[in-house]
Order: structure tokens, then sequence, then C-alpha cells
């Protein structure tokens, strides 16, 4: 098996396990995702604000149920408004290829918040099958079997609101 490793063009620049350990560990001092979100909020009282950094037309295409609309740009004018000071805070864009909540939780961060990024944003709390606002009131995809395994909707039918919030990462 050693052999394997180190003759594998992947793991020639590997990091030894304390400094992984380090690098993981830190990631998810600043990222969540969108099941321990949904997990979080379906709880009740979930402790954090929840930010949907997006422009306005992002934010009426859809969002995450009670989430605070406050686009990036003006974080730093306007968050103290909406979300009161040392609170925690998770934020989240359109998905994995958008640095907006990156931004954003950087913005937080300066405000001195502590703050986490949902990773997979929007796209992935809709692909995982967890209902979402409109304008027009909620709405709900079946799960994308690709990003969700979880037996709730996959035979095809939409999901119901209990079902949703029993869907979590098959990881």
């Amino acid at each position: 098996m050693t052999d394997t490793i180190t003759t594998s063009s992947i793991f020639r620049t590997a990091a030894d396990s304390e400094s992984a350990i380090r690098h993981f560990e830190g990631r998810l001092a600043f990222e969540t995702d969108v099941s321990d979100v949904a997990a979080e909020l379906a709880a009740g009282a979930p402790g954090f604000v929840l930010v949907d950094t997006r422009n306005e037309a992002a934010w009426a295409q859809g969002r995450v149920p009670g989430a605070v609309h406050l686009p990036g740009r003006r974080i730093a004018g306007e968050a103290a408004a909406l979300v009161p000071s040392g609170v925690p805070v998770v934020v989240y864009c359109w998905g994995p290829a958008c640095n907006g909540a990156t931004r954003a939780a950087l913005e937080f961060a300066r405000l001195g918040h502590p703050v986490k990024e949902m990773i997979g944003g929007f796209e992935y709390w809709v692909r995982e099958g967890f209902a979402y606002e409109t304008d027009e009131g909620l709405a709900q995809r079946v799960p994308d079997p690709l990003t969700n395994v979880a037996s709730a909707g996959l035979a095809g039918s939409p999901v119901t609101a209990a079902e949703a919030a029993g869907i979590t990462c098959a990881c």
C-alpha cells in the first residue's frame, strides 16, 4: 500500500498528517454545508443569522427560508442594522463556482462577527431538496441523486417539508 501512495503523482507533494489535521480542522472552522444549516434551522433557534449575499435578481429567484438579504457590496454599510453586533453569521451566495460568500464572510469577520460560509450555496440547497422561498411562496424540488442519496423524494415525487427536514448529507 505504501508503494502505491508514494509512487502516485497525486501524493508527491502531500502534506504530513499533522499539517493535514490543522488544514482540515481550519476549513471546518470556516465552513459549514447546506445539510448542517438545514438541520440547525429545522431544530429552531439556530444561534446564527443566515445571510443571503446575492443580488436582488438572484434573491427574487429563490432563497433559503428565514435568510436575511444583504448583498455583499452592502454589508459594510448595512450589517449593523440587520445583524446584532457579535452574533454569529452564516453566509451564502449562488454556489460553489462563486466566491461572493467568501467575500461576504470576510466583511462580516471585519465587523467582528463569528462567521462561516455555507459551502454549496443556494444551488446545493435546492439540489439537495430543501424547501426554498420565492415571492410566490415555498417551492421545493426533488433531491438531485448526485448530491443527496437520502431515500426521501427519490422516487420522483416532491418531498414534503417534514421529509426535507430529515434529508441529510450522505457522507
